[in-house]
């Protein structure tokens, strides 16, 4: 099936695909000169009990939960303009000096179609002055849900509020689906903060081939290496 599929791909200079963890056998595309890359995402398993979820969580996490609602009195709201939430999804990335890797009309189409099938919601933290701490989006299938987009104040980061979005998403998410996927990062401080929830981490394959020239001459330039 998986030749197959890789006969159907038209002409491309590029390829790359995040596979479904649970697809562990990509020989068919090593054969084709694919490359396999592995990285990791952090997954709660069972949503069936909150107190046992609660109990796995690192004492940071609670902790954070904790001062976010009753020191900062945060709430969480969900029915604020989609714009708020990108918003904060946009101070992050220019926090660390990046660039957003999409655009909002991009996030705007999958928020359309995601509500139109009832899979989605997005939390954002509000304090008492109204200001926006955080938010985190996610979406879900019957089999688990996905933290697809998280956003902060830098200004406000210390409040725990993200913390307490996350918790409110598990506990909604147990609600209509089975498991909690927070998409994790390979990026080192966003690793350490998901891990902290007590997930278990699970690698998943990244898959990739560029056979244009032109390209791999430009990605050794940026990296510095020589193209032999």
């Amino acid at each position: 099936m998986m030749e197959e599929l890789i006969a159907q791909l038209p002409r491309f200079d590029y390829f790359t695909q995040n596979w479904h963890y649970s697809q562990t056998n990509w020989l068919p595309f090593c054969w084709q000169g694919f490359q396999q890359t592995t990285r990791y995402t952090y997954i709660l398993n069972d949503l069936q009990d909150m107190g046992n979820v609660w109990a796995g969580f690192h004492n940071n996490v609670r902790r954070n939960c904790k001062s976010a609602s009753e020191r900062h009195q945060i709430t969480l709201r969900d029915d604020l303009p989609l714009s708020d939430f990108l918003s904060l999804n946009r101070m992050t990335f220019q926090r660390q000096g990046l660039k957003v890797p999409y655009s909002d009309e991009y996030v705007r189409r999958i928020d359309e179609a995601c509500q139109k099938q009832n899979c989605r919601k997005y939390y954002i933290a509000v304090d008492r002055e109204g200001r926006r701490h955080a938010g985190c989006y996610v979406v879900w299938d019957k089999n688990s849900a996905y933290g697809l987009i998280n956003g902060s104040d830098p200004a406000l980061r210390s409040s725990g509020a993200l913390s307490l979005c996350l918790w409110q998403a598990i506990q909604d998410a147990a609600r209509v689906t089975q498991k909690f996927d927070f998409e994790g990062s390979m990026l080192q401080p966003v690793e350490r903060f998901v891990r902290h929830f007590g997930a278990v981490q699970t690698p998943y394959f990244n898959i990739s081939k560029m056979p244009s020239r032109l390209l791999r001459v430009r990605r050794a330039l940026q990296s510095g290496i020589k193209e032999e």
